[in-house]
């Protein structure tokens, strides 16, 4: 069968189970646009904005434990969608990343968007690679595939040439097998066990799939035969929990209530993750987290097989075969004013079971965790890397990851702005997500940082952080894209909103005003 470049890639792609591609095409990637007509299995999902196709690769990987792909157009392209990248980076996320390039022999002539896509690429990239031969398109897709799944996960990005797109394309290629993880050190299972069993405070500190269930499980029983405390990093990629689930707290976001969280912790045990360090530095705080004589120990790192570590820990400290799991109530439908709290409340009470809850709610949402610690079952996806922006399209992904499940984007506003095009999206596939809006109208947490950082501000500097003058209206701004919205000023009007966007199949977006 005669095929192209971008055909062969296409195929390659579908045979390796990269079924997905969040696109916002150019001219240099037509040739791919076209081979979609010709193969069977490739679903295509256009977005407005890069940043979006990005955002909702990162979200589609977290719940389908499997790439997407993303198709952007040149450097700028790649440039719009960097930020989502940067998150999918932090969150181990598997994306094979295909970016458009000039042909080959035009790169010369430094046309208007020729660029360096390479070194635009690499800092958010476990891997790069830019294929010079149509006829060698396939196998460097397939190699992108193994790189994107290889552990811990990561962003692979394939750059195509225009001319290897419509060139005279080579056979589908098969993707390279994986190779197991890597299984932590006998000596670091020991020294782990004895320092659990020193009698001294220890925490494992967890992140990555030690937070799904099977791994909170054996950090759960690890726990009941040491005392050990069990706390997640600030944010995390996934999160399964909710009722006949063990429950975690997360360390916080802000320094001294971390330091404080970790006082007295002589041990800190590290799994999935990387001993925790404050976002940012303050004058006169600490970048690190857990004392000054806290011993660390990281027991496995992302790259490694952390069930097998926390198997093999359980093992040697005698932990019982289960660990009873917390009981307790949900939440009750609240009563009273409209607020963080009884938000936070309504979303413990009447979440459904299967849930799959983006959280971009930054400052309002801080106390929305413990309140659903109870809820139904369901899981909980962060802001993994920082770079805000991700919420709507974090959702838009997740509910084609997972069509049966009901998406809960919980969204900032000022943060929300920055990729409100992934509403059309999500109109477009008509996809499950109900999404709250928390309108304080301004950058919340920047005013929160002003303070951190001992600046003094005066008008000037507060007018920086307001989004207010005028306010933006949410729901004229769904309605435009196509997403039916309402807004609610009062707790019932909420409840009722919030009842009827669960009830409905399809997008919905609340615009909550918060004082």
């Amino acid at each position: 069968m005669s095929m192209n470049g971008a055909e062969s890639l296409v195929r390659t792609l579908v045979a390796g189970g990269v079924d997905v591609s969040f696109t916002n095409p150019g001219t240099s990637e037509m040739h791919f646009v076209a081979a979609l007509d010709r193969v069977e299995g490739m679903r295509c999902v256009l977005f407005l904005f890069e940043g979006g196709a990005t955002g909702a690769a990162d979200g589609y990987a977290r719940m389908a434990d499997k790439p997407a792909s993303t198709l952007l157009h040149l450097g700028p392209g790649l440039g719009n969608g960097l930020a989502n990248l940067h998150n999918a980076r932090r969150a181990r996320s598997p994306v094979v990343n295909i970016v458009g390039e000039h042909a080959t022999y035009h790169r010369r002539y430094d046309a208007p968007l020729t660029s360096d896509i390479e070194s635009i690429a690499r800092p958010v990239s476990a891997w790069v690679r830019t294929c010079e031969d149509s006829r060698a398109v396939a196998q460097e897709g397939a190699a992108a595939i193994a790189a994107a799944r290889a552990a811990p996960g990561g962003v692979a990005t394939l750059i195509l040439p225009a001319d290897t797109a419509w060139g005279e394309g080579g056979e589908v290629a098969a993707v390279p097998a994986l190779p197991e993880r890597a299984k932590a050190d006998e000596a670091a299972i020991r020294a782990a066990a004895d320092a659990l069993r020193s009698g001294e405070p220890a925490v494992l500190f967890l992140g990555d799939r030690t937070l799904r269930r099977e791994g909170l499980d054996l950090a759960a029983r690890i726990a009941a035969a040491t005392g050990a405390r069990l706390m997640a990093q600030v944010a995390n990629a996934r999160i399964e929990r909710g009722a006949g689930r063990h429950p975690i707290d997360r360390l916080p976001y802000p320094v001294d209530a971390a330091v404080d969280r970790l006082a007295g912790t002589r041990h800190l045990i590290v799994v999935g993750t990387t001993p925790p360090v404050a976002f940012f530095a303050y004058p006169g705080k600490p970048s690190e987290l857990q004392p000054r004589d806290c011993a660390v120990q990281v027991l496995a790192d992302p790259s490694m097989d952390q069930t097998d570590a926390l198997e093999r820990l359980a093992d040697l400290v005698g932990a019982p075969k289960a660990a009873p799991v917390p009981s307790g109530a949900k939440p009750e439908a609240p009563t009273g004013p409209l607020n963080a709290d009884t938000v936070g409340l309504a979303l413990g009470a009447l979440m459904p079971e299967g849930a799959i809850v983006c959280d971009e709610s930054i400052t309002t949402g801080r106390n929305f965790f413990p309140a659903s610690r109870f809820a139904a079952p369901h899981d909980w996806l962060q802001l993994s890397g920082g770079s805000i922006g991700l919420g709507i399209p974090m959702a838009t992904g997740a509910a084609i990851a997972c069509p049966d499940r009901k998406v809960i984007n919980i969204q900032a506003d000022g943060s929300g702005l920055y990729t409100a095009q992934a509403l059309w999206t999500q109109a477009r596939e008509n996809l499950d997500v109900l999404t709250l809006i928390w309108a304080n109208r301004s950058y919340a947490i920047l005013k929160a940082e002003l303070a951190n950082v001992g600046a003094n501000p005066g008008r000037k500097a507060l007018d920086m952080l307001t989004l207010d003058q005028p306010p933006i209206d949410w729901v004229s701004l769904a309605r435009g894209f196509g997403v039916e919205a309402r807004r609610v000023e009062d707790l019932d009007s909420f409840l009722a909103a919030f009842r009827a966007g669960l009830s409905r199949r399809g997008p919905f977006l609340i615009e909550v005003t918060l004082g």
